[in-house]
């Protein structure tokens, strides 16, 4: 990453130091409109490596924030890669409409391309910003409410009951969380990985400035052989009147599972906690069966305080990420990249293997015909199957070039399993 550049505007974009800190993170936290109270400095140095944080700074005041780390991300089949996550993202209103974050942007993901890697992410706070920058949805996030008396239990595969659910301390969720989500992480496209830090503001041993932790209350699934295989970490808010529960709501804060037998057992237990009336979680799967399981799928309804697009994803380098997933079916796609920024800009060719692996290449001058051609803001969608190639074609956002041409890619690119991102960052 070059060490700072400037513009006629006379505000440098450079990659800040220890003593740039303070500035940083009151232009961080005007940005997100909270107060930078007393430890803001301290948990930002533990938080992140300072090589990677950019600032903008007119004169000595820093008008614009920007920060990535390296972060692995699951991709179709379960094979995993490094991206450049993305986070941290502001430019003051006063410094706006001045391409401020486009030059952060442009030098963030140069330094990603020179590392080599394929990929870029963020979870993006608004829709509008980050498509011109070559980012596009590539999860959904869905937030569920569930009435559970309405509901009347949940029906579990035969496997759930060969293990079995325990109550753990916060001390045995330190130890036993990392592993088990590791595990999880590689069975679901779009998951990815946790570090260290984000361990200990989950368990309490480090807290955001300005913020009390709450311990929860952690459920942990062994399968029949007495390996951890799901957890389930949550709080329960509670109102009573005359002595009887009148509004309590399970809150499920943290879950993830290597199956849907450890999962089924979870949300089983959340269901039969006493005095609970509802349990409200923040995300699950787009193809998680637990609506379906409940015995009436009615009680189920959308949380629409967290539901719609979630995971951003920006590919660097097609040929890279398109040989590095599996493929359901062996076939041939050709498709051509449209890239404003000139990261991926041309036509690609895809060969899939009868075992699933794929081979992806630059498409040389004789090769005419193509499939389907998209800007590079949805080629995420299609790499992790987040929307059905004839889907984007009616909304939009893809033109099929080959008559039949989306009908058969469509059969190479599918997924089974729908990408999901159960992390922010």
């Amino acid at each position: 990453m070059g060490q700072s550049t400037s513009a006629s505007t006379g505000i440098e974009i450079r990659v800040i130091g220890d003593e740039d800190l303070s500035s940083w993170g009151q232009a961080l936290n005007a940005g997100f409109m909270r107060p930078m109270s007393d430890g803001w400095i301290d948990y930002l140095r533990g938080r992140f490596e300072l090589g990677r944080a950019i600032g903008a700074f007119d004169g000595g005041r820093c008008v614009g924030t920007f920060r990535s780390f390296a972060k692995e991300l699951t991709l179709p089949g379960g094979a995993t890669a490094v991206a450049d996550a993305v986070t941290n993202v502001t430019v003051s209103a006063t410094h706006r409409r001045r391409g401020l974050l486009t030059r952060m942007m442009r030098q963030d993901l140069d330094a990603a391309v020179a590392r080599g890697e394929a990929f870029a992410m963020l979870i993006a706070a608004e829709f509008g910003i980050y498509g011109r920058y070559g980012f596009g949805p590539a999860s959904a996030q869905q937030g569920q409410l569930i009435d559970k008396q309405r509901a009347g239990g949940i029906r579990v595969p035969a496997a759930s009951d060969e293990g079995g659910v325990e109550l753990i301390t916060l001390d045995e969720y330190r130890k036993i969380a990392p592993e088990l989500h590791e595990r999880f992480r590689r069975t679901r496209p779009g998951a990815v990985s946790r570090e260290e830090f984000e361990w200990r503001t989950k368990t309490g041993e480090v807290t955001r400035p300005g913020e009390t932790f709450k311990e929860p209350l952690v459920a942990l699934y062994r399968d029949a052989a007495g390996v951890p295989a799901g957890l389930l970490a949550y709080e329960v808010t509670d109102e009573w009147r005359n002595w009887l529960p009148h509004d309590v709501t399970l809150k499920v804060v943290d879950y993830f599972a290597v199956d849907w037998p450890a999962e089924a057992a979870l949300w089983r237990y959340a269901l039969q906690v006493d005095w609970v009336q509802r349990v409200e979680v923040w995300d699950i799967a787009p193809d998680s069966p637990l609506p379906l399981a409940l015995h009436d799928q009615r009680a189920c309804i959308d949380n629409n305080d967290s539901t719609g697009d979630f995971l951003w994803v920006r590919i660097l380098d097609v040929a890279q990420a398109f040989s590095a997933r599996t493929y359901a079916e062996p076939g041939r796609v050709v498709f051509e990249v449209a890239d404003g920024m000139g990261y991926t800009p041309g036509r690609f060719v895809l060969e899939a293997a009868p075992d699933g692996s794929g081979r992806c290449v630059p498409a040389g001058p004789e090769q005419t015909e193509v499939d389907f051609a998209l800007d590079v803001s949805q080629l995420a969608a299609v790499y992790f199957g987040h929307h059905p190639l004839a889907v984007l074609e009616q909304a939009g956002l893809l033109e099929e070039r080959r008559q039949g041409g989306l009908r058969s890619a469509q059969r190479v690119l599918r997924t089974d399993r729908a990408p999901w991102c159960a992390d922010v960052f």
